[in-house]
């Protein structure tokens, strides 16, 4: 099957779009247009969501924060996208109710006038209306909380989803659309023919074979890479974003926890997922000389032991290193600011941005995944030959995603599917991306790494890289386990 959509993505005749990037923009790209009508091919480097996509809050949110900081048609934006994802896929997303605790005699009111301007600016989009409790109703709701000088506290509704569960339907969606969509292919450069068309170079990662790509127009999706394809000033300036994962009882609740501001200036999540807690995240600015590209960025001691500092001044019992299951770090592809602003990466916009260059070639960047279907329609919009024209194109219901096995390691049979199906072709695709079970609970994901090697191997007839995956899995480990 994939020796078919090798030879097909090479035909002579080229395709309408091709697009480079298989995260959540360059998915979006591919389903929007491939549902226009467009003839689209979508490589990927590694693996759908392998990259920034798959290391999210897995929050669907207008951005509370943006709020403070005065970016009143971003919140606008994303809460109207909000909405619109969760239609796209209803059973990969859905509302969740917030609470931020109020410790300081003011907090209630000030944090409960802006997060009802927050509703306000969702208008027909809103998920809830906000709510204030008192402190007796506060302690009631939510047994987890410090109640040290608690006063009471407000609530909110956004909405939650499955990150890599989105990515791997838009995925399968724009290939029941007649997209083209394969993975682990590396572009090394986009050049323009006599003909006016552009030519992708490309890399089978597996085979290390090469080959070209034509089409009319080229996307150029790969968030904190898209530099490497551009021969331009860099648009990306990268932040890093960690997150852990600890067990439920930490905060026992089926609602998320927001602390409003962090000792760097963030705001900090709690948030119930797959029947575990997510904390995060950090916000600390990278090199990407220091991450090359297919490697894993770690989360630094030092960000470990912000969000446990955090969290303990919140939680009555707070989880300390060794309550850790698993921690991973994302690089954001931030829009670099001018060169005089002076901007913090936690102050930098969370807007994209798209540039058209000399030979056509379309690149787009920054944004989070709740606008992804605003940036898809903006860059295609954007093509030099075959602009889409549309403010917002049709884009249905997505198919289902992955079978329900997100929190354990996955059956005989479930492997074989998502190897059939979901592109999977490595112990680290199925246990990170199709099953979440790495991001859970490492030292589950490494037991269950054998048998999933085994069945994998037999029904691709390739290595599927356990000594790959058990390598990510221990550093991934390492980073939270020690100090370094």
């Amino acid at each position: 099957m994939r020796e078919r959509s090798l030879a097909a993505l090479s035909r002579p005749e080229g395709f309408d779009l091709a697009v480079v990037g298989g995260g959540s923009t360059g998915l979006a790209v591919a389903l929007l247009a491939a549902r226009a009508g467009r003839s689209v091919a979508l490589i990927e480097a590694h693996d759908f969501a392998s990259g920034t996509s798959s290391r999210s809050t897995k929050l669907l949110h207008g951005g509370v924060r943006y709020l403070a900081q005065g970016e009143i048609s971003l919140v606008r934006e994303a809460l109207q996208q909000r909405r619109k994802l969760i239609e796209l896929a209803p059973d990969l997303a859905h509302p969740l109710r917030f609470v931020m605790p109020a410790y300081r005699w003011w907090e209630r009111w000030f944090y409960g006038v802006g997060l009802t301007a927050y509703d306000w600016l969702a208008g027909d989009s809103s998920l809830g209306r906000t709510e204030q409790y008192s402190l007796a109703a506060t302690r009631n709701r939510y047994p987890g909380l410090q109640v040290s000088g608690l006063r009471g506290a407000v609530s909110y509704c956004d909405a939650q989803f499955d990150d890599t569960g989105l990515a791997i339907a838009m995925a399968r969606g724009a290939a029941q659309a007649g997209a083209l969509v394969l993975n682990r292919l590396q572009a090394t450069q986009v050049t323009r023919m006599p003909d006016g068309d552009l030519a992708i170079e490309f890399s089978d990662r597996e085979s290390g074979a090469g080959g070209q790509l034509r089409a009319r127009d080229v996307v150029n999706a790969t968030g904190v890479w898209v530099d490497r394809l551009r021969s331009a000033p860099p648009m990306v300036q990268p932040s890093q974003g960690v997150h852990i994962v600890v067990e439920r009882r930490f905060f026992p609740s089926d609602e998320a926890l927001l602390l409003p501001r962090t000792a760097d200036g963030r705001v900090l999540f709690i948030v119930p997922w797959l029947k575990h807690c997510v904390i995060g995240t950090t916000d600390t600015p990278r090199d990407l000389a220091e991450v090359a590209p297919g490697t894993e960025p770690l989360p630094f001691s030092s960000e470990i032991d912000l969000i446990l500092t955090e969290v303990s001044r919140v939680l009555s019992h707070a989880p300390g290193r060794t309550d850790i299951l698993s921690a991973w770090a994302g690089l954001r592809p931030l829009v670099k600011p001018r060169a005089d602003s002076g901007s913090a990466t936690h102050r930098i916009s969370r807007e994209h941005s798209i540039e058209v260059d000399s030979r056509g070639l379309v690149t787009i960047t920054g944004g989070k995944w709740t606008t992804c279907l605003v940036m898809a329609t903006d860059a295609l919009n954007a093509l030099p030959n075959y602009p889409l024209k549309t403010q917002c194109p049709d884009h249905g219901v997505l198919p289902s995603g992955l079978p329900d096995m997100a929190h354990r390691a996955p059956t005989e049979p479930e492997v074989v599917w998502l190897a059939n199906h979901t592109w999977a072709r490595s112990v680290e695709d199925v246990l990170a991306r199709r099953s979440r079970l790495l991001f859970l609970n490492v030292d589950a994901a490494l037991k269950a790494a054998p048998a999933v090697a085994r069945t994998l191997a037999s029904c691709t007839g390739r290595d599927a890289d356990l000594e790959g995956f058990i390598r990510i899995a221990k550093a991934w480990k390492d980073s939270f386990q020690s100090r370094q």
